[in-house]
């Protein structure tokens, strides 16, 4: 396996687990973990997002599309 295989392996196991931890801080029906961290602290929902929100949803999009990349190119790389 060359460096650059191994380094991308890496890359994609920190994007994965990134992933997992975004997609956990989401607050869903019950409040989820987001609620550890004072996302259910909000007293008034007017029914628009928080910037807080709207950020973690950015990034977890972010991450989703480079996390995406990441299994094209390692399945280049190692096919």
């Amino acid at each position: 396996m060359s460096v650059l295989a191994a380094i991308l392996i890496v890359l994609h196991v920190l994007l994965s687990l990134a992933l997992v931890a975004l997609v956990l801080l989401h607050s869903g029906r019950g409040g989820g973990l987001s609620d550890v961290f004072g996302g259910g602290m909000s007293t008034s929902n007017l029914g628009g997002s928080t910037v807080v929100e709207r950020n973690l949803d950015r990034l977890t999009v972010i991450v989703g599309i480079l996390f995406g990349i990441s299994t094209l190119i390692l399945t280049f790389v190692l096919s």
